[in-house]
Order: structure tokens, then sequence, then C-alpha cells
């Protein structure tokens, strides 16, 4: 089973790339982003409960975020593997996750980190939230989500090294080049098991 976390800051690219890696390696795509916007859409409890925080700029709670994504994986044990996109955000959740896949005996595998320049991502949030309308992508919920992300999910980056498992690759570039820097890194991965820890 290949399961494979992507994570970077937001507007790193994540997700389009998370949809890429979906459609070649046929993998299970879990995204609690994905998961909490369509709740909020719908207006259900769940909805409701998280939009405080997302709304903010603020992560939605560790057992939340946990039990949500637990009850979705449950339902997919006989995929090729997962892709987690942007999730774990935290070490609690990580670990957690660790615990989780390694009693079934499907560990992660690799851990993708898509890097860009922090003035890159706030131009390409700021951008989408016009296109969008999305109404966490005002310039001051941006700055504290980035805040965010460095104080909470950029630990993860020491985690996943100590773990042997972390690929670091260069997002600035065009998204077919990014996505060929992800290809070889899974593929190197698939045909040898050796994870190369810095994609150029």
């Amino acid at each position: 089973m290949l399961n494979i976390i992507i994570f970077g800051p937001p507007g790193s690219g994540k997700g389009t790339q998370s949809a890429r890696i979906v459609e070649k390696y046929k993998l299970k795509h879990l995204s609690t982003g994905d998961l909490f916007r369509e709740e909020m859409e719908n207006n259900t409890p769940l909805g409701r409960e998280v939009r405080k925080y997302i709304d903010t700029g603020h992560l939605v709670p560790d057992e939340i975020a946990l039990r949500e994504l637990y009850n979705r994986a449950s339902k997919h044990m006989d995929s090729p593997g997962f892709i987690f996109d942007g999730f774990p955000r935290t070490i609690v959740q990580a670990e957690a996750l660790d615990s989780m896949l390694e009693e079934r005996g499907i560990p992660i595998c690799l851990v993708i980190s898509v890097e860009v320049a922090e003035e890159e991502l706030f131009k390409r949030i700021m951008g989408r939230g016009e296109d969008s309308g999305r109404s966490d992508d005002n310039e001051k919920i941006v700055r504290r989500r980035l805040q965010v992300y460095k104080e909470q999910t950029m630990p993860l980056i020491s985690y996943y090294k100590e773990q042997g498992k972390f690929v670091a690759i260069n997002g600035m570039a065009p998204v077919d080049q990014v996505f060929a820097k992800i290809c070889h890194a899974i593929d190197t991965y698939r045909e040898s098991q050796k994870v190369i820890p810095v994609v150029e």
C-alpha cells in the first residue's frame, strides 16, 4: 500500500498536485480541507462547528480533524493507498495518524513538502480569493494562516526527517515541472524503497 502525505503552506499548490497524484497512482484522496468545506457548504452541524475556526484563520482542533479523517479512511482500506492532503497539520495529528496506520500494517511511505516563498504564497492566495470569493482569503486572515502554518505545521518537517520519509520539492516552478519532480520521488521510492530527501 502506497501511503503519501503532501503538505505545504496555503497557496503552495498542494491541492492541484494531489489531484494529479491521485489520477496517476490511483490513490484515495483524503483532504480534511475539502471535507470541511463540503460540510460548511451543506451547513451541516459539523460544518457550522468548523466554520468558526476556519473563518478566523485557525486550525480545526485535533480531535475533530482526527475523528473525521478516521471515518473517511476506514471506508477505503482496500484502496491501493492514500494521499493525505494537508493532513496532518500538527505533531499530535502526525503521531495519531502514524498510530492508526501502523496498527493496520500500512504506515506512511513518503512525505512530500511543496515549498514556496512566503511573499509568493501571499500573492497566490490573495489572487485566489479575488477569483473565488473565499471568505478565508483576505489579507488579515491570510497572514494569520501563514503564521499558524509556520508555528504548528513546520515542526512536522523535523518529525518526518527523523523517520527518513521527508522529500522537499521546489514549488516555485511551473505546475508541470513540480509534478514531474513529485513523480520522480514517488517512482524512486516504489522502485527502490528509498527516499530522496530533496528534489530540485
